[in-house]
């Protein structure tokens, strides 16, 4: 196994009173890609800031590219590409304009060529000359993913890139991206949507500043201890405010017309979905998706949140 790309520990930043982000640790391997998840205010952006040298951590210790987070930052941000979550471009200039002032600010040798090299790869030879402020949302996207691989970095940070983007222009991205991790690339991305969460090598999920879990979807939805039952049928999805407050049931969500019930204790479960059967409903048990996971990890958080306020009361 080669030297990790990442390897930090106890990363902590506060904002005044906002303890942003708390004891952050993660590794990631070269030519990995490893999702980023959380609820808005997770601290998400903030840990992708200290990791590419936007933002100095307040404590902790590690490496990003070998090279130490807490005084290396100016080197980490020349070797590290970086995706804002909102399009940071100049509207008013060109696709291929947008390109070449970021080759020019990186000081970047072949700058010709390495512009052209990143419209061909991303498809945009039809659109060099287009302002960008004209382009789609999609095509923003592809600009935005050139510009951040210009310098052909070794570590891609990409925060909620494709928030807001049509189905089918970010399966395109994703392949990018994918495409990008197989030439030994390793990428950070942040995301709202589970189906993309399922398409990284592993996932991270945050919340409160914390991690709460990580590892692949699978390892996840392990080690997460849910058992799930499932329900179609007439009226299904409308049981959910029913049992959502059911002793043995950790979470109650429809998906659609199917509902997901999940909890820890499986004769609970069993004994508060049994009044509902025999009702023209199919009930089964399924694996827990990673939704299901992620909103129970939410939950856990919520409760220990309270526990901690009536000791403190």
């Amino acid at each position: 196994m080669s030297d990790p790309v990442i390897d930090v520990r106890d990363l902590n930043k506060s904002f005044g009173t906002l303890h942003a982000v708390k004891d952050f640790s993660i590794t990631v391997e070269r030519g990995r890609i490893c999702g980023f998840l959380g609820p808005n205010g997770a601290g998400k952006t903030t840990t992708l800031r200290m990791l590419c040298g936007l933002l100095k951590p307040d404590s902790g210790s590690g490496e990003v590219l070998g090279l130490d987070v807490m005084r290396q930052a100016d080197l980490i941000k020349r070797r590290v590409g970086y995706m804002t979550q909102r399009f940071s471009l100049y509207e008013d200039l060109s696709v291929e304009e947008n390109l070449m002032f970021a080759a020019r600010v990186r000081e970047l040798d072949r700058r010709p060529q390495r512009v052209t090299e990143a419209i061909e790869r991303l498809g945009l030879t039809a659109r060099r000359k287009q302002l960008a402020g004209t382009l789609s949302g999609g095509w923003k996207q592809r600009v935005a993913l050139a510009v951040a691989t210009l310098h052909t970095p070794d570590l891609l940070l990409l925060d909620e890139p494709t928030a807001g983007v049509d189905p089918e222009a970010r399966r395109t991205f994703w392949d990018e991206i994918h495409a990008l991790a197989g030439e030994g690339m390793t990428v950070l991305v942040s995301t709202h949507y589970m189906d993309e969460a399922e398409r990284c090598h592993e996932i991270a999920y945050i919340a409160g500043g914390r991690t709460l879990a990580r590892g692949t979807s699978q390892e996840v939805i392990a080690a997460s201890g849910l058992i799930t039952f499932a329900a179609t049928g007439p009226g299904a999805d409308r049981l959910a405010v029913k049992l959502r407050d059911a002793p043995g049931v950790a979470m109650a969500a429809a998906f659609g017309t199917t509902l997901h019930v999940s909890g820890r204790d499986r004769s609970a479960l069993e004994a508060a979905i049994q009044p509902y059967r025999g009702q023209g409903l199919d009930w089964y048990e399924t694996e827990p998706s990673l939704e299901d996971v992620f909103i129970q990890l939410i939950h856990d958080l919520n409760a220990e949140k309270a526990r901690a306020a009536a000791e403190a009361a």
